[in-house]
């Protein structure tokens, strides 16, 4: 099949990323990531969220961290809101665009939010409305749509109706996120597809982890079904806290050297990219999960050797 000439890729390991490491990073360690990032070419960067300290201490900063970066024009700053008061605080540290948290079962809902998938969403009335009398861009999410590591295979009844539900409160943007990698290809093309075919209007991302080895193979299932919205992580640092056994996110090198190999182009730099990932690598070497910091680009050739060395 034809595939896209471009896609768009949102650089999520300021927020998803570094919420997964046990050890505090400075906040002048983030802003300066952060800078380097910017320089890439991404369109978007998930930098923060505006979650409870207690929650996760590690995105406490996420006001000071916005204030602190350099804006740089043409680059959307978006950060995931958990509530009303997370979302004035976004507001006031000036991000473009939220996301909204959900779970599509309740199991893992009452884990992340402690309260059930569709309490959750009666509670995102209040911050749409507030939303409107700002600048700020509200897009939805649908977390363990591929798999709940409680309750297995989501429903497509279910995943439809929290989709009505999304465009009853006026959201059409949707990140449909394999929070522990239990997607495969075929599974991606059944959700998505039937997501499709019952709302045509929404603009789908999906948001992959590589728990399994899946993500790529996942992406291309994505790109097959019309998907041109991807996130990924540097290094592949990442992980939901409020699930068990999740490992990174898929790596943003690998992601940009795969799709960039067939001929797709992202737009990003992808040596800048690999330059920030060895950094992240050589400082969080337990956490970083990527196959183009170990093996590098399919372009980095070698001196062919002149003769075979026998051995034995």
């Amino acid at each position: 099949m034809a595939f896209p000439e471009n896609v768009t890729i949102t650089e999520v390991c300021p927020r998803d990323g570094f919420q997964s490491l046990p050890e505090i990073i400075p906040t002048e360690d983030k802003i300066e990531i952060i800078n380097q990032i910017l320089e890439c070419g991404y369109k978007q960067i998930e930098v923060t969220s505006f979650v409870h300290p207690k929650a996760i201490p590690q995105l406490k900063d996420a006001g000071e961290v916005l204030q602190g970066i350099s804006r740089k024009n043409g680059v959307k700053l978006r950060a995931l809101v958990p509530n009303l008061r997370g979302l004035e605080r976004a507001i006031e540290a000036r991000v473009d665009k939220i996301k909204l948290m959900l779970s599509a079962t309740d199991s893992h809902s009452i884990s992340n939010a402690n309260r059930t998938t569709f309490d959750a969403m009666k509670e995102f009335e209040p911050l749409i409305v507030r939303a409107q009398d700002s600048t700020v861009a509200v897009s939805g999410s649908i977390s363990v749509i591929f798999g709940c590591p409680y309750e297995g295979d989501v429903p497509l009844e279910r995943i439809t109706e929290i989709c009505k539900r999304y465009i009853d409160l006026g959201i059409y943007d949707i990140s449909l996120a394999d929070t522990t990698g239990m997607a495969n290809p075929a599974k991606v093309k059944k959700i998505v597809g039937r997501i499709k075919e019952h709302f045509p209007e929404m603009k789908l991302s999906m948001h992959l982890h590589n728990t399994r080895g899946m993500a790529f193979a996942n992406a291309i299932a994505g790109l097959e079904e019309g998907i041109t919205d991807f996130d990924s992580s540097i290094a592949g640092l990442g992980g939901c806290p409020y699930a068990p056994n999740a490992s990174g996110n898929i790596a943003s090198e690998d992601l940009i050297h795969g799709f960039e190999e067939m001929g797709i182009n992202t737009g990003i730099d992808l040596d800048k990219v690999i330059t920030i990932g060895k950094l992240l690598q050589e400082r969080f070497p337990q956490f970083s999960d990527s196959f183009i910091l170990k093996a590098g680009k399919c372009s980095d050739l070698h001196i062919a050797p002149k003769s075979q060395e026998k051995l034995g």
